[in-house]
């Protein structure tokens, strides 16, 4: 593990990192998703990704990373790019989970990968249900009260608990956030894979931003939100079938 010191978005971030397999050709960056960590992926794709120079992030507010104000996934996109920078290193390919999966995306924007690989990406706002739509609208409510605070622990979303201010409100600021018009300018290749129980990220955002996206194939894989930890093997094949074809 180590840790560099970047500048991004007017404040200085303190990041963990880890590079594997330096001497790799071609280098991927992977990133996390919301609540988890930079080990929790090299987990899954150390040992199966060996054919690259793999780099392992954890992003501001997760791991041994810093962070010092609220921060939408736009600002996360600049600082994982500054991050890059700092550390003088160009990724090939880019793989992201969930919130690392938007992450992933937005810098797509702003640079020619050759590849992306999303794992049940956050991105797509699918229409709340009406229980959620109630138990928000009752919050409004219960919040204006006398000890309105009182009642946030029994509303609160399971991703937000325990989250310090400063996640807190960068999880207002990302929750909400819709990708829809980002996929469909991607121009790189990209792999999609989903768990068919994915009940964080619903296998129908899988469905839609494969059919926002110009050049994807989709895989629908048994498992839930962290399906990727069995299909490790199968993911790398797909990315070997894709990527590296003629190499």
């Amino acid at each position: 593990m180590a840790k560099t010191r970047v500048y991004s978005n007017g404040y200085f971030y303190n990041l963990s990192y880890e590079i594997i397999n330096p001497k790799c050709e071609k280098t991927i960056l992977i990133l996390h998703g919301w609540g988890a960590n930079k080990e929790l992926m090299k987990q899954a794709f150390e040992k199966p990704l060996n054919d690259f120079k793999q780099i392992y992030l954890d992003l501001p507010g997760f791991g041994n990373s810093s962070i010092d104000a609220p921060m939408d996934s736009y600002a996360y996109a600049k600082v994982v790019e500054d991050f890059l920078t700092t550390i003088e290193q160009k990724a090939d390919y880019l793989m992201g989970h969930s919130f690392g999966g938007k992450v992933a995306t937005i810098m797509c924007q702003n640079a020619n990968f050759q590849g992306l690989i999303l794992l049940s990406s956050a991105g797509v706002v699918l229409p709340k249900s009406f229980k959620v739509r109630f138990k928000i609208a009752l919050f409004k409510i219960l919040k204006n009260l006398p000890y309105g605070d009182f009642w946030r622990k029994f509303f609160i979303s399971k991703d937000a608990q325990g989250m310090s201010e400063v996640m807190y409100e960068t999880f207002k600021k990302v929750v909400n956030e819709n990708l829809e018009n980002e996929f469909q300018k991607l121009k790189n290749p990209i792999l999609i894979f989903w768990g068919n129980e994915d009940k964080a990220t619903p296998l129908k955002s899988g469905a839609i931003i494969h059919s926002l996206v110009q050049k994807g194939n989709f895989f629908a894989l048994d498992g839930d939100h962290f399906f990727f930890l069995k299909h490790a093997d199968f993911i790398n094949e797909k990315i070997h079938e894709e990527f590296l074809k003629n190499d």
